[in-house]
């Protein structure tokens, strides 16, 4: 028969203490880690209930040690942004999804700061949440940065769009003072007109000024952005043929900038150029991909492509590859420049997709 070890109760106080030892040891590190980071530090329970948060948090805040466990943290946004905050901060409790939000946070001098609010899930073995762990940062100064920036844009585009007014009312003055004129001044006005409509999609936006195109579809939103372009017997100088497709305001502005530039550049060195000269565009849905090809002819030959890339072209590629995902190509043919935007299919729709992946 086997004895009891007499030993074993000692041999199990003493795992148990070396995992209580690796445990505080492991726990010290973290807060090292965590109190030296530039960053607010935070952690909850997988209730959402916060018990952590490092130094650097008590230091903006100079909230007492404690007092913004549980809910106190919500007392420290800017009531403004504290439902939507909280309300956020909820969903991604009940889905597990990441948090990320920018809110104004307040200092411990009173003064609300904008700041980067993120945080991720921690999961066991069986996918179970244990913990959450989030961080603040101070975004205050990049993000009055971006609405300097942003205001001294939108004050610009004003001003772009007063010089279309008053050339168009001058337009519309020198028209009754040479009653001869009517036709042509009627059609320059209207070209000017056409610009100024592409322009309200190519200027930069917020959130709140930014366009929308309703429903309208590819095909009509471009052909309402080559109007100033006139026609040759009748047809548009830039023809549009091949798949439609449903259209939505969080790609016209991308779309809108590569084709403004495409057509303006047309008109300055290309095909748009020359009076007999003209442009296809072909429009193809083919599989998950979504090709439009634009392609000119009847202007001046081309000898190579340029010696540099201008900034309206970088631009330009920036919309296709860093907006839109895809991929933009040019070929410098003898007979007319062709470039090819090859897009994901949901590209020109990305709210419609993203209410059918939901």
């Amino acid at each position: 028969m086997t004895q009891p070890d007499p030993n074993g109760d000692s041999s199990v106080e003493r795992q148990l203490a070396l995992t209580v030892q690796a445990l505080a040891e492991s726990e010290a590190r973290f807060r090292a880690i965590a109190d030296s980071m530039p960053q607010m530090v935070w952690s909850t329970r997988p209730d959402g209930f916060h018990d952590y948060y490092n130094a650097r948090w008590y230091e903006f805040t100079g909230a007492p040690e404690g007092s913004t466990d549980g809910e106190g943290w919500a007392g420290m946004f800017h009531p403004d942004d504290q439902p939507r905050a909280f309300d956020l901060w909820k969903i991604c409790l009940e889905t597990g999804e990441p948090y990320e939000i920018e809110y104004r946070l307040r200092r411990h001098d009173g003064v609300y700061r904008w700041t980067l609010g993120r945080a991720r899930p921690i999961r066991n073995e069986a996918g179970e949440i244990t913990r959450w762990f989030g961080t603040c940062t101070d975004i205050d100064d990049l993000k009055r940065s971006d609405q300097a920036k942003e205001l001294l844009s939108q004050e610009l585009s004003h001003r772009i769009k007063n010089i279309f007014a008053v050339v168009s009312a001058l337009i519309a003055l020198s028209a009754r003072q040479h009653p001869e004129a009517k036709g042509f001044a009627d059609a320059v006005r209207t070209r000017i007109n056409a610009l100024a409509r592409a322009h309200e999609f190519v200027r930069p936006h917020s959130e709140s000024s930014r366009p929308t195109v309703g429903s309208m579809t590819l095909h009509a939103f471009l052909a309402d952005l080559f109007k100033p372009y006139g026609s040759l017997a009748g047809e548009p100088r830039v023809h549009i043929s091949g798949d439609d497709a449903t259209f939505d305001d969080q790609a016209a502005t991308s779309v809108a900038l590569l084709f403004h530039e495409l057509a303006t550049n047309a008109a300055k060195y290309g095909a748009l150029s020359h009076e007999a000269g003209r442009v296809a565009l072909d429009t193809r849905l083919s599989g998950e991909r979504f090709v439009l090809t634009w392609t000119e002819s009847g202007g001046p030959v081309i000898e190579g492509p340029p010696e540099r890339s201008g900034f309206g072209s970088s631009l330009a590629a920036l919309s296709v590859e860093g907006q839109l995902g895809g991929r933009l190509e040019r070929n410098w043919r003898p007979e007319g420049l062709q470039v090819v935007a090859d897009l994901p299919a949901t590209a020109l729709s990305r709210r419609r997709a993203a209410q059918n992946v939901a």
